[in-house]
């Protein structure tokens, strides 16, 4: 059963999205990511094996698909 660690609320969809990452001071960006999103505040919540696999493929264990420029500001 699923509730959403941010606004508690008990319904969410299933979707597939994207995720930027910061491993070892560089961006990367994970698509396709399955996640649980809290259908009140939009909130996404992944499984432990989804959490895992993650882990894996930003720590080496994959090759990426493509690059993508990345612009960075400032909030100062």
């Amino acid at each position: 059963m699923f509730t959403c660690v941010v606004c508690s609320a008990d319904q969410s969809l299933t979707e597939l999205v994207e995720e930027v990452f910061k491993v070892d001071g560089r961006y990367v960006l994970v698509g396709d990511v399955p996640a649980s999103v809290c259908q009140r505040c939009g909130e996404r919540s992944f499984s432990r094996e989804t959490t895992e696999k993650v882990r894996l493929l930003v720590h080496g264990q994959a090759t990426a698909a493509r690059s993508v420029p990345l612009q960075v500001y400032e909030f100062a």
